[in-house]
């Protein structure tokens, strides 16, 4: 019976140590003019929790700081981050997911959960896949979907670089 506590221990998900300086939020969307915009978004704070033998245990929370916005365009960068039609930083200063399941997919897993932009949320589901070291992902948003500006594709692709130390 001594042994009993120490098992379940070994058993809980392990909680992850996010490499900030590390990670990678990019996206990219069609431009007014035909071209692609492509951008980034820092400040990722995260708290993951995932054991791939016990998912039902598995969790993942992040936030990005909008205010890191970087398309190459200053003046972008500003507009997108201050007008009422984008992101309205004063009033929406990040950009957040929090899983409420996390399951087995085709070719890794699925967190699906909640993602919170402009203050609108929406279930959205993160494909991703783990290596042990990196959590990978991409997946699309609805520009409308958060009433979000004008004059650019409504799809808009986010890929996920995540180091972790676990």
């Amino acid at each position: 019976m001594k042994f009993l506590p120490l098992l379940f221990v070994l058993f809980l998900p392990q909680s992850s140590t996010v490499d900030t300086s590390n990670a990678v939020v990019s996206f990219s969307v069609k431009g007014p003019l035909g071209g692609t915009v492509h951008g980034t978004l820092g400040g990722l704070k995260a708290d993951i929790k995932f054991d791939e033998h016990n998912l039902s245990a598995s969790s993942m929370h992040a936030t990005v700081d909008v205010k890191t916005i970087k398309t190459g365009n200053d003046k972008r960068d500003r507009d997108l981050c201050n007008e009422s039609t984008w992101f309205d930083v004063a009033k929406n200063p990040t950009i957040a997911f929090t899983s409420r399941s996390i399951t087995k997919a085709a070719s890794g897993y699925a967190a699906a959960g909640d993602l919170t932009i402009k203050g609108v949320t929406k279930p959205y589901t993160i494909p991703f896949t783990f290596d042990g070291k990196v959590f990978k992902g991409t997946f699309v948003v609805k520009r409308q979907d958060f009433d979000l500006g004008k004059m650019v594709g409504d799809e808009v692709t986010v890929n996920l670089t995540v180091p972790v130390k676990r």
